[in-house]
């Protein structure tokens, strides 16, 4: 699997944001997975001016919801991830990027992952090989 992601050009860009099913937000679901072990490590939304963006640099962009402004993964904490290759899901309306993350953490807590607690006797329990952030 090649590791490298070729950047499009801006039109190239536009025209496969033309087969993503946005939904009335003008959002779609953003999967972050590690491109060696699969590992979903965050979701995060982006809107088509962030789509674009993200395939056009290679470094994932996305739609912060609650600051309702582009947010590009890293910009601030140097934890950066990097496109290796994006899959749209049989819906539309769904991509999974495969990544390289630079820097220790994919979570705004300081984790590897956003997905460290587990269902456990209707509980939702921290795994504990997921420090917080110090």
């Amino acid at each position: 699997m090649n590791s490298a992601w070729n950047p499009l050009d801006a039109d190239t860009a536009r025209l496969a944001a033309e087969s993503v099913k946005f939904d009335d937000r003008g959002l779609v679901l953003a999967l972050a997975c590690d491109h060696a072990s699969g590992e979903i490590l965050m979701a995060a939304w982006m809107n088509r001016e962030t789509l674009v963006q993200t395939l056009c640099t290679g470094r994932m962009t996305y739609w912060s919801r609650s600051r309702q402004e582009v947010w590009v993964k890293g910009l601030t904490s140097g934890h950066v991830q990097d496109v290796v290759g994006v899959e749209l899901d049989c819906d539309g309306d769904a991509l999974r990027f495969r990544i390289r993350q630079i820097g220790h953490a994919a979570c705004h807590t300081d984790r590897p992952s956003c997905f460290y607690r587990s269902l456990q006797g209707g509980r939702w329990v921290e795994q504990c090989d997921a420090p917080p952030r110090s």
